[in-house]
């Protein structure tokens, strides 16, 4: 359960007189997330999130997060918003963390990916892309191209526990993508950790995107990369090249996407497959026994990468 911090009562009772919600009626831990702790909270008032803020996250970005959201929410962007403390604060401390709340967005993520799921994120993916685009703030994406490094050399002599010769691959694609990674496409505020777990359904329509504590700048054909490889590969590890053609084309109906964004899809995707991957293989080889969330086995996006190796157009995501 992911759930780091313990929030005593008469502490959570102080910290929601801020608010002017009233008395808790109900309380509980959420068990997704791996970042945070989070809590299902129910007033007098209505349904919040509540979220304290762990080490691995930086206080120094929490306005970026907390400000994006609010900005997304007031452009019609189905995500929370941040809750303003009777101060006109977002962020307070409880329980020794930094804590805000957020409205409670209704519906459920698909355990099951179907085609119409990929053809909604596909339209409100380019709708937060545009929403975003007058945001004042920026913050750059630590976990882009210039980060894999460390990462990599961090795992680097054990990487072979994993995979026998997994640390000559990642060495060999690391190498590849910092000579090839693109400079001048089009960018702004991108989600960054747009997974199906992080986005809300009811019945067939998309009705909200969460957790954007990965936002930042970078290109927006790279959120879409990261997209294809959480959406677009079955259970079995194949790719359904129905799931992405619609995915992008719902996208280009809402943003249209320049020839150089298409061309540039494969080795993007790529990238996204080994930041996932650098980023599990880390927690899988650094994971504290005992701990009660468990890491995800950073093979499954070895197998991706290797999938967008063999691309050698975007016709393989289901577009000329």
């Amino acid at each position: 359960m992911a759930v780091y911090t313990e929030v005593p009562p008469e502490e959570l009772e102080a910290f929601l007189t801020c608010y002017g919600l009233g008395p808790a009626l109900t309380f509980k831990g959420i068990a997704e997330g791996v970042e945070n702790s989070n809590f299902l909270l129910e007033t007098p008032q209505g349904r919040y999130i509540l979220t304290l803020y762990e080490k691995r996250v930086a206080r120094d970005d929490l306005p970026f997060f907390l400000g994006l959201m609010e900005h997304l929410a007031s452009r019609g962007i189905a995500c929370p918003t941040p809750l303003h403390a009777e101060d006109g604060a977002i962020l307070h401390e409880l329980a020794g963390r930094p804590a805000a709340m957020v409205t409670f967005l209704e519906g459920l993520w698909p355990r099951r990916i179907h085609p119409f799921h990929c053809q909604e994120l596909g339209t409100h993916l380019a709708r937060l892309h545009l929403a975003g685009g007058d945001f004042p703030l920026s913050r750059p994406n630590n976990l882009s191209v210039t980060g894999w490094r460390p990462l990599y050399e961090a795992c680097r002599s054990r990487a072979d526990e994993v995979v026998p010769g997994l640390a000559l691959e990642l060495g060999n694609e690391l190498a590849f993508l910092e000579a090839h990674w693109p400079q001048d496409l089009p960018a702004g505020v991108i989600h960054a950790d747009l997974f199906p777990d992080n986005v809300f359904f009811r019945e067939e329509k998309l009705t909200g995107l969460i957790d954007f504590y990965f936002a930042c700048n970078d290109f927006y054909a790279y959120d879409l990369a990261i997209c294809l490889n959480a959406w677009c590969f079955e259970p079995d590890g194949a790719f359904n090249a129905t799931k992405a053609r619609l995915l992008l084309a719902a996208y280009r109906n809402v943003r249209p996407f320049s020839g150089a964004e298409l061309d540039a899809l494969p080795l993007l995707a790529r990238g996204a497959s080994l930041r996932f991957h650098l980023t599990r293989l880390y927690d899988w080889l650094n994971h504290p026994e005992g701990a009660f969330v468990q890491p995800k086995d950073p093979r499954e996006y070895l197998d991706k990468l290797r999938f967008h190796q063999q691309v050698r157009g975007p016709g393989a995501y289901g577009l000329d």
